[in-house]
C-alpha cells in the first residue's frame, strides 16, 4: 500500500530547528534573498526602485543613492516597523507552517517568549500577505460549492426545559455569517464571507468561469446558477454522492475549518473570519506541498505584501 503523501519524507523538508539557530545575518541573508529575488539579494529602493545605494551600517539601513530615502530590510513590507528580531519572524513563520488547522496567537507566544498582541497582529499579517497572494482566476472544470455558518454562538441554557431552538433566528445572536466556499476538485479553493449562504449566488458567478459545472447540494438558492452553469445536484437526506453529483470536497473544507475554529482557536467569528477562511483555504490548496516549499511560499508572499494599513499600529489604535 502507498505511503500517504503528509507521512512520507518528502513532505518534511521544513527544520525548525534550523531555522530558530540561524544568526542574524543568516536570517537577513536569507530574507534579502528572497525580497530582491531578481538582483540576487541587492538591495532595491522601495520609493524609486533604484540599485545605487550607500550602507549605513550603525542603523542596519542603506540611503538610496537616487532618491536619499533610507530604507530596511523589512521597509515597504508587510514587517514594516517590525521590533521582532528577523530570526524571530522567520521562526514564527515555520511555526504558522507546520499547523495543518492553524495555529493560535496564544500559542505562539508560548512558544516565542513574545508578547500575545505581538504574536496576533504576526499572525494576522501572514493571513494579509496570503490573501493578497492568492490566486484570482477563475475557477474551472469541476467546482463543489456550498455555504456554512460560523461565529454567533450562544450557550445553551443548563437546564432542558430552558432550552431553545438555536436554528430559529429568533433565538440566535445576530453575529453568524455565512463561510461559502467554492473548490475546483484537484483544484484551487477560495472562500468568502457572506451574510447568508444564498450571497453565494453571485460570488459563484464572478469567480467561476463559463464551461465550468457546478456540483450543489439540494439548498434552493442554487437553482439560479443552472442560468449560468452546468449543475449537479445532491439531496443530503438522501445520499452523500451520486452520479458523480457531490459536494464532499467542499465540506471537507468546512472539516478543516470547525476543526480550527473548535481546536485552536476557539472564537474564528466577526472581522476576523474572512483572514481566517482565507488561510484555511489557502492551507487546503497547499496540502499537497512539503512544508519547506509551505514556507517559502509564505515568505515570499510576505516580502512581496506592502506595509498593512489595517494592522500596521493595530493596538495603538484601540488603546487610543
Amino acid at each position: 500500500m502507498a505511503q500517504h503523501f503528509l507521512l512520507s519524507p518528502a513532505a518534511k523538508t521544513l527544520s525548525l530547528t534550523k531555522v530558530l539557530r540561524m544568526t542574524d545575518r543568516q536570517a537577513e541573508t536569507a530574507f534579502r534573498s528572497i525580497r530582491w529575488a531578481s538582483t540576487n539579494g541587492d538591495p532595491v529602493c522601495p520609493r524609486c526602485s533604484g540599485t545605487k545605494h550607500y550602507h549605513l551600517a550603525k542603523r542596519k539601513v542603506w540611503k538610496c543613492k537616487a532618491c536619499e530615502k533610507q530604507f530596511s530590510l523589512t521597509s515597504g513590507t508587510i514587517f514594516h516597523s517590525r521590533k521582532l528580531m528577523l530570526r524571530d519572524i522567520l521562526g514564527a513563520i515555520a511555526i504558522f507552517t507546520n499547523g495543518a488547522k492553524g495555529y493560535s496567537a496564544l500559542q505562539l507566544s508560548r512558544d516565542l517568549g513574545c508578547d500575545y498582541k505581538s504574536c496576533f497582529v504576526l499572525l494576522h499579517k501572514m493571513r494579509e500577505s496570503i490573501a493578497l497572494a492568492r490566486d484570482e482566476g477563475a475557477l474551472k472544470g469541476d467546482v463543489e460549492i456550498d455555504g456554512a455558518y460560523f461565529g454567533g454562538y450562544v450557550k445553551p441554557a443548563n437546564k432542558a426545559v430552558d432550552r431553545k431552538d438555536l436554528r430559529k433566528k429568533a433565538n440566535q445572536s445576530g453575529k453568524r455569517q455565512s463561510v461559502v466556499v467554492m473548490r475546483e476538485r484537484k483544484g484551487r479553493t477560495v472562500a468568502y464571507v457572506t451574510a447568508r449562504e444564498a450571497d453565494g449566488v453571485v460570488l459563484a458567478r464572478n469567480a467561476i468561469a463559463s464551461g465550468a459545472t457546478v456540483h450543489a447540494d439540494e439548498a434552493s438558492h442554487w437553482d439560479q446558477l443552472a442560468a449560468n452553469f452546468p449543475i449537479k445536484r445532491i439531496n443530503h437526506q438522501v445520499a452523500y454522492a451520486d452520479g458523480g453529483a457531490s459536494t464532499n470536497n467542499a465540506e471537507s473544507f468546512f472539516s478543516r475549518m470547525r476543526r480550527a475554529e473548535i481546536g485552536v482557536h476557539h472564537h474564528i467569528a466577526g472581522p476576523y473570519l474572512s483572514a481566517y477562511a482565507t488561510e484555511l483555504a489557502w492551507r487546503e490548496n497547499a496540502r499537497r506541498q512539503s512544508n519547506g516549499n509551505q514556507f517559502a511560499m509564505l515568505v515570499t508572499a510576505a516580502a512581496a505584501a506592502p506595509k498593512s494599513k489595517a494592522w500596521s499600529g493595530y493596538w495603538q489604535r484601540r488603546g487610543s
